[in-house]
């Protein structure tokens, strides 16, 4: 085709630049020749395009090809919320290509089919069949038509001939930014008005272009007919290992299925590894592990190819005779906002012999998968010791809490906005939950303890609202009559009800004469980014105007209402009324934490936390039934009694508090004094800056740390569904500095020479309006637009794999400012 351009319009072919001779061909099956995409390019030939795995087309693209992908695309296409479902992250999904469908829709009526890469279509064709199309010629393989019909090239070549203007803040005539942008998602048949329209829509969208030289590699590889590459052989190590687990998971007694059922629905989202190093002990590994696995159901047993089972939910009925538990390779590129590592070991394994195995109990009967059982963990797993179904989860509970941040709500504003910005969970401890009397009080409880997930993904609101508001209620009362027994003075309730981070006795039992493992999990602090979170070990920053206390049905029902059963496809009823139960389970949790302060106090807190909600949501958090009035054994000496928790807290965890965001103990005491007066910014100073802001600060020597800058929102109270800016306080507004990466979403990215710090600081702490924000940035920030972008981008993903290997992914960029 452009041999005959050439021959029969010599001037024009001259006029046009090469890539827009390319959108200028593109266009002639709509525009110009009538000619169909069938006599232009040839006829539709879907192929698998993985090279074998040693070939040079294999290498070539996992050593020049995929780091360019992961580094400039994947950090806007990578989860749910890649737009128009287009994940670059592994070759599947790369072929799979794109799909015009929302999948966060927040006003469906009725469920949409789940499009989950790997789960719900296993090759190209039936991807096809559910209205994804190509991003990569599928037709002719020639050189010129295999760049004429590439979505992926025209993109490239639109932003390489239309680059972004030269001014430091995009044009908002120009461009929709915001995760909530409308996405045009064009076709190759639809690209030449695409491109028309929108010539500043190239891709990377609203970031500087790729270099030169990434620009050519890609051109090549594409030219040449984008070769992907098959994955390598497994080591025979690590085959052996997963030979080893999957045996282990599928053994036949009824103990094991029903056990492998439970570990299942709980690591489903987990990415697994194969590590010797201690469980628990927070030794991070000097390299990224090689292999990550994913835990599936298969209707294969080991031994045979995995055929995974595709259901929404971990717990839904496969219509299979049995299901195998299953090791599945997952070699996509590690992204930060979904990856959940989790380590697999001999002493895991030992470990979970240890709390399920081992002890002397009974399994009569598998459950079935019928929505009102599978649904509910207290019934389903009844027959599981509830001690060993609590130390499964508290021992790596910042795994567990860390599901419904990085799983399936990986964006998720309605699920997130009900949880303050900033807050401490501790957990009861499980002591408290070997007396029998507990485990039969929940399985009495089963009923009240129903989830909305029984109601599947096409819910409805008010009906059920009301249904689970009385089961809830139903069982508080149920459990204060309980406390009230067990307690009938009050005066039991001490520090001693929190865990302090001691591991099962049979692990302990296994361990050196130097002690018992200490476990970092007893205590997490949560940030919340407006529609993304962070959880991670430790009391980190400043004391919180919120916490929690957590227990066994707590930890549980968190689980099963935002990971197992929630549908990121499911109605709009459906993610409501997961919304408002978690409304439920928040202020349980506050509740729980309220028990441990003077009565006096605990109303102060409520009415504090609360303002302006309605009496009834404060009666629920605080219960003013006699058996609860009764102070706790604790003794309080100051003005300020939450202040004094915490401290008694910390010192009650000290030996196992994690101090990796402690800032004292990251930096210099000069770099501190300077560095430590971010976490006294308030009021409008801190609602002027972004959500999430990392700032890379370089010294003298060249050497570089990173922090995160974190914005927390104040809100006079969480019970508003869908009109959270009416309950913001900005006045209570106030930023923490940690060390080090948090969050998978930064707004802004700051660089900073050690010797201007305090320029830096003061300026944050002076804002006062837009403007002097402007002036920050013009000094400080590597904005979107800078041409040193992607090199800051670089130099920053660089670090976190340096310095936090295990946890490192590729951050997100569908949320950067424009400021």
């Amino acid at each position: 085709m452009s041999a005959l351009l050439r021959q029969r319009f010599p001037r024009l072919y001259r006029l046009f630049k090469p890539g827009l001779l390319t959108l200028l061909i593109a266009g002639c099956a709509t525009v110009g020749v009538g000619l169909s995409a069938d006599e232009l390019f040839g006829k539709t030939v879907i192929t698998d395009r993985r090279a074998e795995a040693n070939s040079s087309q294999a290498r070539h693209y996992r050593q020049d090809i995929r780091p360019i992908l992961e580094n400039r695309c994947v950090v806007c296409h990578g989860c749910y919320d890649a737009p128009c479902q287009l994940k670059l992250s592994s070759p599947e999904g790369i072929m799979r290509g794109a799909n015009k469908t929302l999948v966060y829709d927040g006003t469906r009526i009725l469920a949409s089919e789940p499009t989950r890469l790997g789960i719900d279509a296993r090759t190209t064709e039936e991807w096809r069949k559910k209205d994804f199309f190509p991003v990569l010629n599928e037709r002719s393989q020639t050189a010129e038509i295999n760049l004429q019909n590439s979505v992926l090239y025209q993109m490239l070549t639109l932003k390489a001939n239309n680059p972004l203007p030269a001014e430091k803040l995009l044009d908002d005539d120009d461009f929709e930014l915001g995760l909530n942008r409308s996405q045009q998602c064009p076709t190759q048949e639809e690209f030449a008005e695409y491109a028309d329209k929108h010539p500043l829509w190239g891709m990377p969208y609203a970031l500087p272009a790729l270099s030169n030289d990434e620009y050519s590699k890609l051109t090549q590889w594409l030219k040449d007919g984008a070769a992907l590459a098959a994955d390598l052989p497994l080591p025979d190590a690590i085959q052996a290992e997963v030979e080893h687990w999957e045996a282990f998971l599928n053994q036949d007694n009824l103990k094991q299925q029903l056990t492998s059922r439970y570990i299942y629905e709980h690591l489903f989202l987990a990415s697994l590894y194969f590590s010797p190093e201690p469980l628990f002990r927070n030794q991070q590994p000097i390299n990224r592990p090689e292999y990550f696995f994913k835990l599936v159901r298969s209707s294969t047993p080991p031994g045979l190819p995995i055929n995974p089972v595709a259901t929404r939910r971990p717990y839904d009925d496969p219509q299979v005779k049995r299901v195998y538990y299953r090791l599945l390779r997952d070699s996509s590129s590690v992204v930060a906002k979904t990856h959940m590592p989790y380590r697999l070991n001999n002493e895991r394994m030992d470990w979970i012999k240890a709390l399920f195995i081992e002890p002397e109990y009974k399994v009569d009967y598998l459950p079935d998968y019928k929505p009102e059982t599978a649904a509910n963990p207290f019934i389903a797993f009844s027959q599981l010791p509830v001690n060993a179904r609590y130390r499964f989860m508290l021992e790596e509970s910042e795994y567990i809490i860390t599901g419904f941040i990085k799983g399936p709500v990986c964006r998720g504003q309605v699920a997130l906005n009900v949880i303050d910005d900033h807050f401490w969970v501790f957990f009861v401890d499980p002591e408290m939950h070997k007396d029998p009397d507990y485990s039969q009080f929940l399985i009495d409880q089963s009923d009240h303890l129903r989830l909305p997930g029984e109601a599947e993904s096409n819910s409805g609101i008010i009906t059920n609202w009301l249904r689970y508001s009385s089961l809830h209620n139903e069982y508080l009362d149920a459990k204060n009559a309980a406390l009230a027994e067990k307690f009938p003075d009050g005066n039991a309730v001490d520090l001693n009800l929190i865990w302090p981070g001691n591991n099962s006795v049979s692990t302990r039992k296994k361990q050196s004469s130097s002690g018992a493992i200490q476990n970092a999990n007893a205590a997490l602090t949560i940030f919340r980014h407006f529609d993304s979170s962070t959880v991670v070990k430790g009391m980190v920053g400043q004391h919180p105007k919120t916490a929690w206390v957590i227990n066994y049905s707590l930890l549980e029902r968190i689980h099963y209402l935002l990971v197992a059963e929630f549908d990121v496809y499911g109605n709009i009823g459906h993610q409501l009324m997961t919304r408002l139960y978690m409304d439920f389970l928040r202020m349980e949790g506050e509740s729980n934490f309220l028990a441990l302060l003077p009565q006096e106090e605990r109303v102060r807190l409520a009415n504090y936390w609360y303002r302006d909600a309605s009496d009834s949501v404060k009666q629920h958090l605080v219960s003013y039934e006699k058996h609860i009035l009764n102070d706790p054994a604790i003794s309080y000496h100051s003005q300020n009694p939450q202040a004094e928790l915490y401290e008694k807290l910390r010192q009650h965890l000290q030996p196992v508090l994690e101090d990796k965001y402690n800032l004292a103990r990251r930096i210099t005491p000069q770099e501190l004094n300077i560095l430590s007066r971010v976490n006294r910014v308030q009021g409008q100073a801190a609602t002027l800056m972004p959500e999430i802001s990392l700032l890379l600060v370089e010294n003298m020597q060249g050497d570089s740390q990173v922090f995160t800058l974190i914005r927390n929102s104040g809100h006079s109270n969480l019970t508003g569904l869908l009109y959270e800016e009416e309950n913001r306080l900005p006045q209570e507004d106030y930023l923490t500095l940690v060390p080090g990466i948090i969050g998978s979403y930064p707004s802004a990215y700051y660089r900073v020479s050690s010797f201007r710090l305090n320029d830096f600081v003061s300026a944050v702490s002076g804002l006062t309006d837009e403007d002097d924000y402007e002036k920050l940035a013009d000094r400080f920030s590597v904005r979107r637009t800078d041409p040193q972008f992607w090199t800051h981008s670089d130099q920053i993903h660089q670090w976190y794999l340096r310095n936090d290997p295990l946890n490192a992914g590729l951050l997100d960029y569908n949320r950067l400012e424009n400021r």
